[in-house]
């Protein structure tokens, strides 16, 4: 029982979240962590690092420092240091980005602001 209970402890500390493929999600979701979204989610993002799987689709405002984007995000996207929008990725709505990276056949369509590093 205190192996159960000192991996439960590390888990949470860690602070990251999974919503896996087939799961959908409506609400606020804030971590200072890691977010791996592979199912569907509504409303706001606010994570450290966010990755989109390739069955992820997000439709709200995100906030992130890092993403990582094979699935599909809608509406509006703050991202303060590096996106990286894999083959398979679509970003579809405002963007605020400190760097962009888009493979080929990744997607990126709305509008787009470049903040600039001081």
């Amino acid at each position: 029982m205190i192996e159960e209970n000192s991996s439960l402890t590390s888990l949470n500390a860690s602070n990251n979240i999974t919503i896996g493929e087939g799961v959908t999600f409506v609400g606020s979701i804030s971590a200072s962590g890691k977010a791996f979204i592979n199912g569907n989610v509504t409303g706001q993002i606010t994570v450290d690092d966010l990755q989109v799987g390739q069955y992820g689709v997000i439709k709200g405002k995100i906030k992130s420092r890092d993403m990582d984007v094979h699935g599909e995000v809608h509406e509006e996207v703050n991202c303060a240091e590096h996106v990286l929008v894999h083959s398979t990725g679509l970003i579809n709505g405002k963007l605020i980005y400190g760097e962009l990276e888009i493979q080929k056949g990744g997607r990126v369509t709305g509008s787009m602001d470049q903040k600039i590093r001081k």
